[in-house]
C-alpha cells in the first residue's frame, strides 16, 4: 500500500470519466463519491471497484447519460426507473429526493427500479444525516448468498444501511446479509489476511475465515445465522414491490454483475416534531451509554466512529490505494 492525497485520487478518477464520456457536473459527484468511500476506508467499493465501473460502462451495462425517471407517486411515496444509469449517482438522486419529501411530509419513501450497484451503500446514508434525516436505505443483489440451511445461492446479501444524525459525530450502520461483504472477501484475499471471525464455508462445508475458499464455494454465511437469511428475504420483498423492479432471482448474474437492480431509500425529518433539541441530547446519550461501561474495552465504538476516524487520517496523511489497483486506474 501507498498513500494518494484526497485531491489527486479525486482528480484521476474525475479525468478517466470524464474520457468515457460523462458530462462535467455528472463527472464530478460520482468521482467524488468514490473519492469519499475510499477516503473513508471502504476501499473495497471505492477505488478498489472503479475499474470494474469504467468496464461496465464500455461494455454498455452501464448507460452514462440516463437520468432517472420519476414513474408513479402516491402521497410520500415515489417510484423511480433508474434506466440503468450509474448506480451511485441514481442511488444519490434517489436519496436526495427522499430527503426533499420528507422536508414537506416527514417522512420520504423513494423507490427505484432498473439501476445499477450503488457502490458503497453507506455514501447515503451519510448524506442523509448531513442533511439532519434519518436515513434507511437498502439494495437487493444478484443471488449469491444461501438460505440458511442450504448449500446453494438463493438469496442476495442485500447491504442495508441505517443513518442517525448526531451533533457528536453521525451514527451509520453499513452491513451486508453476509457477514462479509464479496467486495471485503475480495479485499482479505489480495492482503492474504485471515478474516477476523468466520466469514463463511470452504468447498468441504467447514467454516472457515479463508476468504478465498469462501470465495469458491460461493457460501458466505448470513450474519445471525438463520436471521440475516430472513432479514433478506424481507428486504428483497420490499425492494421489488415498492420499486415494481425485479427481485434477486431475476437479476443477472454474469461477469458484469449487480444490474437491473432494485434499492429503497426513505428519509425521516424530525425537525417539526423536535424543536426543543431532544433528538440531539438523546442520542448523546445513547452514545455516552454505551461507552461508560467501566470494563469497556477501546474497541467499543459506535457504527460510523471508526469512519470517522479513518476518514481523518486519510485526509491527513493521504489515502491508502494497492500499488497494482492505481496503477490500472491511472491506465484507464
Amino acid at each position: 500500500m501507498f498513500r494518494v492525497p484526497y485531491q489527486e485520487l479525486f482528480d484521476t478518477l474525475f479525468q478517466v470519466l470524464l474520457k468515457t464520456g460523462f458530462e462535467q457536473e455528472r463527472a464530478t459527484l460520482s468521482a467524488r463519491l468514490f473519492t469519499d468511500a475510499t477516503c473513508d476506508g471502504v476501499y473495497s467499493h471505492g477505488v478498489n471497484r472503479f475499474q470494474q465501473y469504467v468496464r461496465m460502462i464500455h461494455n454498455g451495462t452501464i448507460d452514462i447519460r440516463a437520468q432517472p425517471e420519476l414513474v408513479a407517486s402516491h402521497g410520500s411515496l415515489e417510484r423511480w426507473d433508474g434506466r440503468l444509469g450509474p448506480g451511485n449517482l441514481n442511488a444519490h438522486h434517489c436519496m436526495e429526493r427522499a430527503i426533499a419529501i420528507a422536508r414537506d411530509s416527514g417522512i420520504g419513501c423513494v423507490a427505484l427500479a432498473k439501476t445499477n450497484h450503488w457502490m458503497r451503500g453507506g455514501s447515503y446514508g451519510w448524506q442523509a444525516a448531513e442533511a439532519g434525516a434519518i436515513g434507511i436505505c437498502w439494495t437487493n443483489t444478484m443471488s449469491n448468498l444461501p438460505p440458511w440451511g442450504a448449500s446453494g445461492p438463493r438469496l442476495g446479501n442485500n447491504p442495508l444501511v441505517i443513518a442517525v444524525p448526531r451533533p457528536g459525530g453521525h451514527v451509520v450502520l453499513d452491513m451486508a446479509m453476509s457477514q462479509f461483504s464479496y467486495g471485503t472477501l475480495a479485499s482479505y484475499r489480495r492482503s492474504g489476511k485471515p478474516l477476523p471471525v468466520e466469514g463463511g464455508y470452504d468447498a468441504a462445508g467447514r467454516l472457515t475465515r479463508d476468504a478465498a475458499a469462501i470465495e469458491a464455494s460461493q457460501r458466505p454465511l448470513p450474519i445471525g445465522y438463520w436471521k440475516g437469511s430472513g432479514l433478506s428475504l424481507v428486504l428483497d420483498m420490499m425492494g421489488a414491490m415498492l420499486s415494481g423492479g425485479w427481485a434477486t432471482h431475476q437479476i443477472r448474474s454474469d461477469t458484469f454483475k449487480e444490474t437491473g437492480i432494485s434499492q429503497v431509500f426513505i428519509a425521516l425529518d424530525l425537525s417539526s416534531l423536535d424543536r426543543d433539541g431532544f433528538a440531539a441530547r438523546i442520542s448523546d446519550e445513547i452514545v455516552k451509554h454505551l461507552k461508560s461501561m467501566p470494563d469497556a474495552e477501546p474497541g467499543v465504538r459506535y457504527p460510523g466512529e471508526n469512519t470517522l476516524r479513518t476518514r481523518k487520517e486519510n485526509l491527513e496523511q493521504g489515502i491508502p490505494v494497492e500499488p497494482a489497483i492505481w496503477r490500472g486506474v491511472q491506465a484507464l
